[in-house]
Order: C-alpha cells, then structure tokens, then sequence
C-alpha cells in the first residue's frame, strides 16, 4: 500500500503492506557523499519478521538476497514484515522497494 509518506527519507523505498499473503519491505539505501563519491560499502543488513519465520525464514532471506543481488544491490538496510507473501510477491516488493529508494536518493542527491 502506498501511502505518500515511504519517500520522506531520502534513499528510502517502501512496498507493499500488512495484509495477509503479503509483505511490507522497507530498503534504506546510503546517499551519495557531496562531490559524486560512494559511501563506504556497509553491506547489506536484513531484518525479517513474520509469525512463520521459524519455518520459512531461510528462504525468505534467500529470496531476498538473490534479489538484492539481481539488482547490484551492495549496501542497504532491508526490513521486511511477511504476512504469508509467496517468493514471487517477496521478490517483487524487495525490488519495488529498491526501484523506489534509488529514485528517492537521486532526486534528493546532493
């Protein structure tokens, strides 16, 4: 669910929401330093919550990481809240996620 609000930091995306066979995943990604350099590469820090995280977490990370990858996607903090989301919706909210932080970051680039 988009609420007008995910953008208000820069370098941060959101997608998707807290319904059920959801997720809601929140990409934070380092700013540009002034002049045009990267950031010190930080890795990448995935934080995973969900009632089935006992069973299904392994793949919820994996899934989430071969994106991340997919997308060069280097150093980020990643949140996810699943609510039963398949692979196939996890991948796309973690891309949706990355699309809409890149674009906040470059529109608030210094």
């Amino acid at each position: 669910m988009n609420s007008g609000h995910e953008n208000a930091v820069p370098g941060r995306g959101v997608a998707g929401s807290f319904e059920s066979c959801d997720a809601l995943v929140v990409v934070t990604l380092p700013l540009p330093l002034p002049g045009g350099g990267a950031s010190a590469s930080g890795g990448v820090s995935l934080h995973l919550e969900s009632p089935s995280l006992a069973v299904c977490g392994e793949r919820m990370r994996r899934v989430a990481l071969e994106t991340l990858r997919a997308l060069d996607v280097n150093d980020a903090d990643v949140a996810i809240s699943d609510r039963g989301a398949l692979d196939c919706t996890l991948a796309a909210r973690v891309e949706t996620a990355v699309r809409r932080a890149r674009a906040s970051a470059e529109v608030n680039r210094p």
